[in-house]
């Protein structure tokens, strides 16, 4: 079992005194990776299932802070939970991300996107809600293209995305791609993780059948597609004040990866959060 940590910036803040604190926290105390959150703009009254969101919340770009990450520290990998793909252009973001990946010595390997759960947000960002998974599918698509591209360039005729002849450099480090892993509860979610994805990060809220049933979702899609289900990376959110044997549980259900989040903002109080357990799940 691998465990990350999210560095939530609408509860933690962005500042840099406390995001270099807390990723060097990370780091020393064993954890596998950071996450950084993503919402691009909020309205009053806004609502995720039934808990509303501050209009106020600091949500700092989730590649900006993930960089800032990367200069102070050097091992702990770099993820996104979850990066809000359909409100990206993605010829820009093939660029950003692999700047990002290439400036951390190819840390960047826990890219997890999502398509928004906001229909204010999809219209803040030019983006008919009603086809945001579409855009999407599309966006992985050109993304990986992009990256796999020569210097003679590719070319793309989408729904909503076309070019002829482009090339995009640097490529992310090593094999020239990125992993992406795809987050979200729905039946779609799971799909788009087996069809084109590289992991699966469920959110919240779901039963545990449901939780079953997607991932199995996930893994007879990853076949129909001619990928091998049991390289599929299997994610989900933990706590700080889990047990041994929940660890124990969840492997069970073929989970490889558990993030969690400190409940404490300051300093002191999250760095405790992190050496308990660091220490009680034997990271280091």
């Amino acid at each position: 079992m691998k465990f990350g940590i999210r560095y939530s910036t609408p509860h933690f803040g962005v500042d840099p005194a406390k995001l270099t604190r807390f990723a060097q926290d990370a780091e020393e105390l064993g954890f596998e990776s950071l996450y950084v959150p993503e919402h691009i703009a909020l309205q009053p009254g806004t609502k995720v299932g039934p808990v509303e969101l501050s209009s106020s919340l600091p949500y700092g770009d989730p590649l900006d802070c993930l960089t800032f990450a990367a200069a102070v520290t050097s091992r702990i990998l770099l993820g996104t939970g979850v990066l809000l793909l359909p409100y990206h252009q993605p010829v820009v973001l093939a660029k950003r991300l692999a700047t990002v990946d290439v400036l951390s010595g190819g840390r960047l390997r826990l890219l997890t996107v999502g398509v928004g759960a906001l229909p204010g947000e999809a219209a803040a960002a030019g983006v008919d809600f009603a086809t945001r998974g579409r855009r999407a599918d599309e966006a992985i698509e050109v993304l990986q293209s992009l990256w796999a591209g020569d210097e003679n360039g590719v070319s793309h005729a989408g729904e909503f995305f076309g070019f002829e002849n482009l090339c995009s450099f640097p490529k992310p480090t090593g094999s020239g791609t990125l992993p992406i892993h795809v987050g979200g509860s729905s039946p779609a979610a799971a799909r788009r993780a087996g069809r084109c994805g590289d992991g699966f990060f469920p959110g919240g809220g779901l039963s545990a059948e449901d939780r079953r049933s997607r991932l199995e979702l996930a893994r007879a899609t990853a076949a129909e597609a001619g990928h091998d289900p049991d390289t599929l990376q299997y994610t989900r959110w933990g706590s700080t004040g889990m047990s041994e044997e929940d660890v124990r549980e969840l492997a069970g259900e073929g989970v490889t990866r558990v993030v969690v989040t400190p409940a404490a903002v300051d300093p002191a109080g999250w760095r405790a959060e992190m050496t308990a357990f660091a220490r009680t799940h034997g990271l280091g």
